[in-house]
């Protein structure tokens, strides 16, 4: 299905913006394995959260959803039971790699499999150290691709280093630590997003963080009432709107502020935006705030090295701030994008290309040249939310009208993004 955008003069709002999906997604898979009762209040309902919600649901455990509230009915990190049928994640990668980890050794049999999408991204990274551990774990293509099937096992320790700096990947290991016989010690490449740390610390895991060095014990975990702030990767793309935009101001609520998820905005800080910070608070244990974004003068910027796992997801929405930056801006050591839901430094280069933007593509990256110009055009998001809703943002400052094949791919994760942004001005 095709939608089309024209640009717009002003650029106002107050928006609230969508539950932090990689926190609902915790929350609920968390609780699940916990011992006792939970309410998760503000529960992303994107299409990827639902998927775990049904993951989990068939393996055994009671899930209510009511609007935006999900009530979980924990028995313990034991209790799941053999599932019936296939789990099927959808299109959501974080799913499939943190389930992994729960169900790594347990005394039954299961597959996991996804959409044509997730069976093109590599799970190797995740089987590799878990059949390390003692689970018994395979996947089609030298176990690289879903569906991966379990078939017991039994988990005793693990000492690893990951290759790459991957939340997705480092909490699928803890969650099999926590269950493990002698615990795990696994050191990081890089720091990535600490939200498995943080909450499973908070429900009773015996973690410990020095550094890159992370320890995980044998534990029990207590469910948690757990409150979800707004995401971030979600507030990225009016953050950006609203700095390149000519006439702008937008206020964002209850945006979640991470440190290890705010990239974004040492970025847009440093590329010279007009961001205001209000109204700080904590969401169980999440720090969280509004930000007011106005018209800006961004310059360019470089953005590489240990930066780049605080905001890989925002790399397609930065790379169009970048076409409205005077000078250069830099982007290196991203290989990672090109093995999310679609390849993303290609993808996203040869759109703004055909757009009319100066952009150069690497391997690892891209190099953008600021010109303050980008034409019109019809381009597909290619199933991948993060490219839809940048297109969406693309066409409030484009010369020419923008149509975008496939748009409803964005709710996967922000149900309600289009009707947000129509609603701009």
């Amino acid at each position: 299905m095709s939608y089309s955008l024209n640009n717009k003069k002003t650029l106002r709002g107050d928006l609230t913006i969508p539950p932090d999906k990689s926190l609902s997604h915790r929350a609920v898979m968390f609780n699940s394995i916990a011992q006792g009762e939970a309410r998760i209040s503000n529960f992303l309902m994107g299409e990827d959260c639902l998927s775990t919600i049904s993951v989990l649901r068939k393996l055994g455990v009671n899930i209510v959803v009511d609007g935006n509230n999900v009530f979980t009915y924990g028995k313990g990190i034991e209790s799941l039971t053999p599932p019936q049928e296939i789990l099927d994640v959808g299109n959501s990668g974080t799913t499939i790699r943190l389930m992994s980890g729960i169900l790594a050794g347990r005394d039954f049999k299961c597959v996991l499999d996804g959409d044509s999408s997730i069976r093109k991204r590599p799970m190797n990274r995740i089987i590799k150290p878990l059949n390390m551990m003692g689970a018994n774990i395979s996947a089609k293509n030298n176990n690289e691709n879903a569906p991966i099937e379990f078939n017991g096992g039994n988990l005793l320790d693990l000492e690893y280093d990951l290759p790459v700096a991957s939340a997705q990947l480092k909490s699928s290991l803890i969650l099999a630590g926590i269950r493990s016989k002698n615990g795990i010690k696994i050191k990081e490449k890089d720091t990535s997003r600490d939200h498995t740390e943080r909450l499973l610390s908070n429900m009773g895991a015996d973690i410990n963080v020095d550094g890159l060095n992370i320890t995980v014990k044998p534990s029990l975990i207590e469910s948690r009432d757990i409150i979800v702030p707004g995401d971030i990767s979600s507030a990225a793309f009016w953050m950006v709107a609203g700095s390149i935009h000519n006439d702008s101001e937008i206020m964002i609520r209850n945006v979640g502020i991470n440190e290890t998820r705010a990239g974004i905005i040492s970025v847009l800080n440093r590329m010279g935006a007009s961001l205001e910070f209000s109204n700080k608070m904590d969401y169980s244990g999440e720090p969280a705030c509004d930000i007011l974004v106005k018209s800006s003068n961004l310059k360019g910027t470089n953005i590489s090295g240990k930066e780049i796992p605080l905001l890989i997801d925002e790399i397609p929405i930065i790379a169009l701030a970048a076409v409205f930056a005077e000078g250069e801006t830099l982007i290196t050591d991203a290989e990672e994008l090109r093995f999310k839901e679609s390849d993303r430094i290609s993808l996203t280069v040869n759109w703004m290309k055909d757009a009319g933007a100066k952009v150069e593509e690497f391997q690892d990256g891209m190099k953008i040249t600021g010109t303050n110009y980008l034409g019109g055009g019809t381009f597909s998001s290619h199933g991948d939310h993060r490219l839809a809703m940048t297109l969406g943002i693309a066409s409030l400052i484009s010369q020419e009208s923008i149509t975008i094949n496939d748009h409803e791919a964005s709710n996967v994760s922000y149900p309600g993004f289009w009707e947000n942004l129509n609603n701009l001005g």
